[in-house]
């Protein structure tokens, strides 16, 4: 008998209540042998776009044999609960709102893709409030431990699968129009920006940015990692994501300081 696969879950259900607890049991009982490791459960409450980009950026360090469950999502019980098989061959199993589409597009987009249906996983009555717990964990403990995706419901056609395109910031000659992604507890902010945007506006080089908003200002210096930057001063560091942050210098909090919150616009430019 092949071995069990490991189950990587992602969820923002955070850790106040039951949920991630009565998920661990769900996937326990239908595929003991599994290992199941918790990517995260603090993706910000119903932020599509925040868990998609973190499953994305995640992928280089997760298995190629894991079955991977990603659950944000703010319709519960109106978009389809799907399994999907990559071109790579990976599985994914979540809701079809776009939280799984940048992982596939890293994995060579999606090979087959089935609809959770079937009476032999839907764990039921199920709950409309908490389908996860009935039909998304069930589905993903049953590929772990053998099932192939056909057994799990209908088969669709993989291009009518919702997809999801983060905003690209806009780059012009030593300056960007960027917005907030996410931010963490820490008050560090994570903007859509990547090293190659800085260098297409002139800004690689650049020892201190101009960071501007609608509700405050500040001038940022470079640095690499939180240490650089004394208590309060503000800086820019890209995060192990590859993403541009604002942070602050221990303990204060960039997020409250420039009263900045997700999707806010951003101004990156040269100090004058």
């Amino acid at each position: 008998m092949p071995q069990a696969r490991a189950i990587v879950f992602l969820s923002d259900f955070g850790p106040s209540n039951e949920w991630v607890g009565i998920c661990h049991a769900v996937l326990n009982r239908i595929s003991p042998e599994s290992h199941i490791i918790d990517l995260s459960h603090l993706v910000l409450p119903l932020d599509v776009p925040s868990g998609a980009s973190l499953l994305a950026d995640s992928l280089p360090h997760i298995s190629d044999n894991a079955v991977i469950l990603a659950i944000v999502d703010p319709n519960v019980g109106k978009d389809r609960e799907i399994a999907v098989e990559s071109g790579t061959g990976r599985l994914l199993v979540g809701p079809d709102n776009g939280l799984l589409a940048p992982a596939l597009k890293e994995l060579g987009g999606a090979a087959r893709a089935v609809e959770i249906q079937s009476p032999d996983v839907i764990v039921g009555p199920i709950a409309p409030s908490f389908r996860a717990r009935d039909t998304l964990c069930p589905a993903a403990a049953h590929l772990a431990s053998g099932m192939s995706l056909e057994q799990l419901g209908p088969e669709f056609d993989v291009k009518t699968l919702a997809n999801l395109v983060f905003a690209e910031p806009e780059t012009h000659s030593g300056r960007i129009r960027c917005e907030v992604v996410e931010f963490n507890r820490f008050g560090n902010v994570k903007l859509n920006v990547r090293e190659r945007h800085l260098a297409a506006a002139g800004l690689a080089k650049t020892d201190e940015i101009m960071v501007e908003a609608a509700s405050g200002s500040t001038k940022a210096r470079r640095g690499q990692t939180y240490a650089d930057f004394a208590p309060g001063e503000y800086g820019v560091i890209f995060d192990p994501r590859g993403w541009l942050m604002v942070v602050r210098g221990n303990p204060d909090s960039a997020l409250q300081g420039l009263g900045l919150a997700t999707g806010a616009p951003v101004w990156l430019g040269k100090p004058s």
